[in-house]
């Protein structure tokens, strides 16, 4: 014989705890990994800003190479035009 409270049984009430506490649990879980993703989101964008940054500091120094290459290039045949 199973007690009733207010019309409602023991079991039925030991269902709807279980059932909140899972609820919770999964709410908690998803808050939990909602959190993790946007943290690491932030890395990831942090990181492709570097990128961004590092590519660009790169073309200006390839440019600036060529630049050096080109000025030593023309320096190189005013002086060997001016030992002929």
């Amino acid at each position: 014989m199973t007690k009733k409270v207010n019309g409602i049984e023991w079991k039925s009430i030991l269902w709807i705890v279980y059932t909140i506490a899972v609820v919770l649990v999964l709410a908690f879980a998803k808050i939990y990994l909602s959190n993790q993703i946007y943290y690491e989101s932030r890395v990831v964008n942090k990181m492709q800003r570097e990128i961004s940054v590092l590519q660009a500091e790169r073309e200006m120094l390839q440019q600036s190479v060529e630049s050096l290459k080109f000025k030593h290039n023309i320096t190189n045949t005013i002086f060997s035009i001016e030992e002929d």
